[in-house]
């Protein structure tokens, strides 16, 4: 098998087939997730929702099998699945194990069954239910439309009305890590340090406790800004040039000392990784019962 290093060179994992009965999201998360585990941020994925029965199933992979094997040479597919029907899911993994050209990662089953095994209580078996409308859902909404109105410093009389403040020079993940926590159901906003610019003086009013410097290293900042600028290096000089952006983040560096935010590296990690050490640090002083997020 080859390993990550072996990986990291190269432009995509096959395609991710991803299947279920509600809109696939959990199995997509949970693909991308192991994905990234070989080097892959950004894997490709088709996906077949809301199906009803073997007869929708099995046509879709019959030609899905035979386009590959035409434009790949090979049959093989790799399917994650989420079925709550038990019957179809059974259905469907007895298809894939007589089917030598899919392999098949059955992601819900287990995980029910090992609940329903150790509470003895009996699973609805209702497909959607995770993303169904309540009030959690409608929390996580809000939370996205108001990180979208406050992105790169936008509204700063809002910022103590926000979860999350995010500070941050350009390019050091603001914006994702944003929309991440936003679709956990934080409302976050997030604010540019740049030498051309003062804070706004609403910073300075933000709980410390909801308050995030994000840092990263010069090294990295450079390649990153020097891959954005592409054919433009030479318009923007002073955007990817060493001294001038290892200055900009002592600057950053010295403002989120003054406000006495927690800072959180950004280099060399996933979105959801730096979100969890911001969820993490949050929580110890905003617990998830006071937030009023449901469970």
């Amino acid at each position: 098998m080859e390993d990550f290093v072996a990986l990291e060179n190269k432009t995509s994992l096959p395609t991710i087939h991803v299947l279920s009965d509600s809109v696939g999201i959990t199995a997509t998360g949970v693909a991308r997730a192991a994905a990234v585990q070989f080097g892959v941020q950004e894997p490709c994925i088709e996906t077949i929702s809301k199906v009803r029965s073997m007869e929708e199933i099995v046509p879709f992979f019959e030609e899905h099998a035979k386009w590959h094997k035409e434009h790949t040479g090979s049959s093989h597919m790799l399917v994650f699945f989420t079925l709550v029907d038990p019957k179809l899911a059974k259905a469907f993994a007895q298809y894939a194990a007589d089917n030598p050209d899919i392999t098949a990662v059955d992601v819900l089953t287990p995980a029910i069954e090992a609940i329903e095994s150790f509470t003895g209580f009996c699973p609805s078996n209702s497909s959607g239910m995770l993303h169904s409308v309540d009030r959690s859902y409608m929390k996580r909404i809000d939370a996205v439309e108001f990180t979208i109105e406050h992105d790169d410093g936008r509204n700063p009389q809002d910022l103590t009305r926000a979860d999350i403040v995010l500070l941050g020079v350009s390019r050091s993940s603001k914006t994702p890590l944003s929309i991440y926590l936003s679709q956990q159901g934080y409302r976050v906003a997030n604010v540019p340090i740049d030498s051309q610019t003062t804070p706004p003086k609403e910073i300075y009013a933000v709980d410390t406790t909801r308050l995030f410097g994000l840092m990263t290293t010069p090294d990295v900042l450079v390649d990153i800004r020097t891959r954005r600028l592409g054919k433009a290096r030479a318009v923007a000089s002073d955007y990817a040039d060493p001294e001038h952006v290892y200055q900009e983040l002592e600057d950053a560096r010295k403002l989120m000392r003054r406000l006495g935010c927690m800072v959180v590296h950004t280099e060399r990690r996933a979105v959801e990784e730096t979100a969890q050490e911001i969820i993490r640090y949050y929580e110890r002083y905003h617990p998830v019962w006071e937030q009023g997020i449901e469970l």
